[in-house]
């Protein structure tokens, strides 16, 4: 396992919370965070059929194009009745000619869910894979996962995406009914991220 030694970590992404977020996290380690944006990178194709692959992608090309250490995550949900679906496709469901719309995409699911005839409980799960790499091509991998199953209707008006029809092992609440803290203390992003630094900064 490489240790991350230099002072400066650019997060490949263009999400500007996901970077406050990040950069919250690695405070207490004197880290330096930067983003995509600030870099002027393009955001490569995500051309792979699993997270890993896909975070792969991004890491690489960002290290590659600044001389830094880069981090890139992947994530979605995964529906055993639908296969796995729509695992690395999550955010594409949403995409519509003006911006992503979840409500359509969860609506998606539960009419697939439907169509199928599949079996109640909906078992699912969201995925997070988070790859470090550094240029000389050399990366670490860190997964989490958070088991639950999909419910309706939605509930909830916290968080995003899927949020309103996830609900995880051992709560009686989804995701967006959930108080935000408490949810990134359980997600899937979370458990990655715990490994990331337990790891690289431990």
């Amino acid at each position: 396992m490489r240790k991350f030694s230099g002072d400066t970590l650019l997060v490949a992404t263009h999400n500007a919370g996901k970077l406050e977020e990040i950069a919250h996290l690695l405070q207490p380690y004197g880290v330096r965070v930067i983003g995509a944006a600030e870099r002027n990178l393009p955001e490569p194709d995500e051309t792979e059929t699993t997270f890993l692959g896909n975070a792969r992608i991004k890491a690489h090309a960002a290290a590659r194009a600044t001389g830094l250490p880069a981090l890139a995550d992947d994530s979605g949900i995964e529906i055993d009745a639908l296969g796995g679906a729509p695992g690395v496709h999550t955010a594409d469901w949403a995409e519509t000619a003006t911006g992503r719309d979840f409500v359509m995409a969860m609506t998606r699911v539960h009419d697939m869910l439907l169509e199928n005839k599949a079996r109640q409980p909906w078992t699912a799960r969201f995925c997070c894979t988070l790859v470090l790499a550094w240029p000389d091509g050399h990366d670490e991998v860190f997964e989490g996962t958070v088991d639950g199953w999909v419910v309706w209707p939605m509930r909830g008006t916290e968080g995003h995406g899927y949020d309103p029809i996830f609900q995880p092992e051992g709560y009686d609440v989804t995701f967006a009914e959930m108080d935000r803290w408490e949810k990134n203390r359980i997600s899937h992003r979370a458990e990655a991220f715990r490994k990331f630094i337990g790891s690289c900064f431990g």
